[in-house]
């Protein structure tokens, strides 16, 4: 069997506090990391750590966590990008140094769930080396400027497009440079949902399932403080995609950037802009916009999920 070669870049902070604010950050790029560990039609040839959802030095730790204590193979890791690009004065770092190496070597798929900035300087660096990325799959998009993603009831808050939001240029870099992008939005990942049963099954003889599953509690039981009945799993959608791309719904649509009201912010008097990641079909980047999974999906996500 031949293997689809992956690299990872990830904003990891599965059972980190926030920084800036109370509760927990994300758990998703776990799921998404640990599932494609398992997937048998995968080798993953090294994982970068990002900024996004905590800092570089707890996203690089907890690469590192993943790859050493619940990998079946040796996977490389390497530490990025910790604030967004300068265009000013675009740097490297060890992470971008590693995967052009690889790059050189073969092709390769890449999974970027943080910001894509570890991309973007890639790309601005070593053109050269484009042809060799066969896609990027990422978290970000939406259909329209109204389109929000709400999270709670009966009362919703808005929750942001944050990897597209924290590097906008890493996308536009990506954009321009006619790289095949893959779009996995929170239209698509507000369809999945994990429960407290899920976790309760997800807690199998595999320490890397069971150090998951206890990490996910503090997430799930912010979320149902919200008044939802589990989490979504945003990045796993990613992940599933490059597994078994036909468990994703998709049309090919064009992605372009616009100016609209800051969606963190309608409830201000304040005059507050921002951009935007559209997917339509106006002229624009063409794109693969992931927008709903097939019926059993859940139960394929589950199993894919357990297996050791």
């Amino acid at each position: 069997m031949i293997k689809k070669k992956v690299w990872i870049d990830t904003d990891l902070s599965v059972g980190m506090k926030r920084y800036h604010k109370e509760g927990y950050s994300d758990v998703d790029d776990g799921y998404a990391v640990l599932q494609l560990f398992k997937a048998e039609t995968i080798e993953v040839t090294g994982i970068s750590a990002v900024f996004g959802n905590t800092k570089i030095d707890d996203a690089y730790r907890l690469s590192l966590k993943m790859a050493t204590e619940f990998a079946p193979y040796k996977i490389p890791v390497y530490k990025g990008a910790e604030n967004k690009i300068d265009l000013a004065e675009v740097k490297t770092n060890e992470a971008v140094e590693a995967l052009a190496q690889v790059l050189r070597k073969e092709p390769q798929h890449i999974l970027a769930i943080g910001p894509a900035t570890n991309i973007g300087i890639l790309i601005l660096l070593y053109p050269e080396l484009i042809k060799q990325i066969k896609e990027v799959v990422l978290v970000a998009g939406r259909r329209a400027g109204n389109d929000f993603f709400k999270v709670g009831k009966p009362t919703s808050h808005h929750a942001p497009d944050l990897n597209f939001d924290l590097d906008n240029d890493a996308f536009r870099i990506l954009f321009e440079n006619n790289i095949k992008v893959v779009l996995c939005p929170f239209e698509i990942s507000n369809k999945v949902w994990i429960t407290a049963t899920d976790l309760e099954k997800l807690k199998t003889n595999n320490p890397g399932n069971i150090w998951l599953s206890e990490q996910s509690q503090p997430w799930l039981e912010q979320w149902l403080s919200s008044g939802e009945d589990g989490f979504n799993p945003f990045d796993v959608l990613a992940s599933h995609y490059l597994i078994a791309p036909d468990d994703l719904i998709t049309e090919e649509l064009h992605a372009h950037l616009e100016i609209h009201p800051n969606d963190m912010l309608l409830d201000t008097p304040e005059h507050n802009y921002k951009q935007y990641l559209i997917c339509d079909h106006t002229p624009g980047y063409k794109v693969t916009y992931c927008y709903d999974v097939v019926a059993d999906y859940h139960q394929k996500l589950m199993q894919s999920l357990i297996k050791d």
